[in-house]
């Protein structure tokens, strides 16, 4: 059964109905093939069919940022879920601008963002934390790649050397503010042993380009950008 939301997609969005084939997911079960047994106005019931697709493991990558302004955060997290990050946890920093963060929002930006480049899984939207917090309660199976703007990380490719490229790869990237991260913030995070301060060319990028541009390198060299994309005209 699906529910107002999805229905409304279906119907108004995609002109689909009754007898429409049409592909259902979620990360638990895989993709799987079904049709449209009914579509009303608050919700639809398909017929399942056949499982197309199964579940299959993915590095395991968080991307960490300092919040931006609205429109471009949506954007980030669209592109973001497209290049497969698992989770999107959201920090203060010493320079951060506030923003009240709707995280239902970002949420239904990631669903929707699935969907439309065919991915099985939803990355977890976590609450702010503040970054001393977090690094307190850092993980320490995580490796934390943190983009250092002053130039003095090691270039990213380069970094990621020793990392393996057969999923699952338990790491994390982590975006600072506009205005940088406080020498401060870069001490503490220099004294972490799961630190590695990495390089994203000789260019000052904004936030946004720089977590689009750290993943992309990441997922090329120790994430799941060694498997093909399957084709499939269905909706979903």
């Amino acid at each position: 059964m699906l529910d107002a939301a999805q229905a409304h997609r279906l119907r108004n969005v995609l002109r689909l109905g009754p007898g429409s084939t049409i592909a259902a997911f979620n990360e638990r079960d895989g993709e799987w093939r079904c049709e449209i047994a009914e579509i009303g106005r608050n919700r639809a019931r398909l017929h399942i069919h056949e499982q197309v697709r199964v579940t299959e493991a993915a590095a395991d990558l968080w991307l960490v940022f300092a919040p931006i302004k609205r429109a471009r955060l949506d954007w980030l997290v669209e592109k973001v879920t497209e290049l497969g990050a698992a989770a999107l946890v959201p920090v203060w920093t010493a320079r951060t601008q506030p923003e009240r963060l709707n995280r239902d929002r970002l949420r239904a930006e990631a669903i929707s963002a699935a969907e439309q480049c065919e991915r099985l899984s939803i990355p977890a939207v976590h609450e702010p934390v503040r970054l001393d917090r977090l690094l307190a309660d850092w993980p320490p199976d995580r490796a934390l790649l943190v983009c250092d703007e002053t130039g003095n990380g090691t270039p990213i490719a380069a970094a990621l050397g020793d990392f393996t490229v057969q999923p699952p790869v338990s790491a994390a990237v982590l975006i600072g503010p506009e205005g940088g991260f406080a020498e401060t913030e870069l001490d503490a995070l220099g004294k972490l042993p799961i630190v590695k301060r990495v390089g994203l060319g000789p260019r000052v990028l904004r936030a946004e380009t720089a977590a689009l541009a750290a993943l992309a390198v990441f997922q090329a060299v120790a994430g799941d950008w060694h498997r093909a994309r399957r084709t499939d005209p269905r909706p979903r």
